[in-house]
């Protein structure tokens, strides 16, 4: 897979891949204002994929990004928690909270409404898991998160 842009095809493989937590430990989750990275391998142990997530803003609470990113560039998936409404390509504006899957020629600038695997989405820690079982993370149940709950 050359170039920072991927083919749709290309994109939808990697989206597809069953893919580990290289880190079967303890998480922190990030507090209000901080951001942190999970690091993630496909299960043939080809491919690299990041999780981030972000919880920069410090004024609203329950604010946060979950994205997963390949090769350290390329956004595939994006969940924006209590964002700002997105304007699609075509002019359609997408509520507050939404999703973003990359698109060929587009990267992530399309917004999608947040699928329905994500349960409740003021729920940061159920949101975060909710989004690696998107993302076809097969070892979750091996993952322990603490902190970054409101006081």
């Amino acid at each position: 897979m050359g170039g920072t842009m991927l083919t749709q095809q290309e994109a939808d493989s990697l989206l597809n891949m069953l893919k580990l937590l290289t880190d079967n430990g303890i998480v922190n989750f990030p507090e209000t204002g901080q951001a942190k990275s999970l690091d993630l391998i496909s299960e043939n142990g080809k491919e690299k994929f990041i999780i981030d997530i972000n919880r920069k803003s410090t004024i609203k609470v329950k604010k946060c990004t979950y994205q997963k990113r390949y090769r350290t560039c390329i956004t595939l998936l994006r969940l924006d928690i209590e964002g700002s409404p997105h304007t699609n390509p075509d002019g359609e504006v997408i509520l507050e909270s939404h999703f973003h899957i990359y698109k060929e020629g587009f990267g992530d600038a399309w917004a999608y409404p947040i699928p329905k695997i994500i349960t409740d989405p003021s729920n940061l820690i159920q949101t975060l898991i909710e989004f690696l079982k998107y993302c076809k993370v097969t070892n979750i149940d091996q993952l322990k998160i603490q902190g970054g709950l409101l006081p």
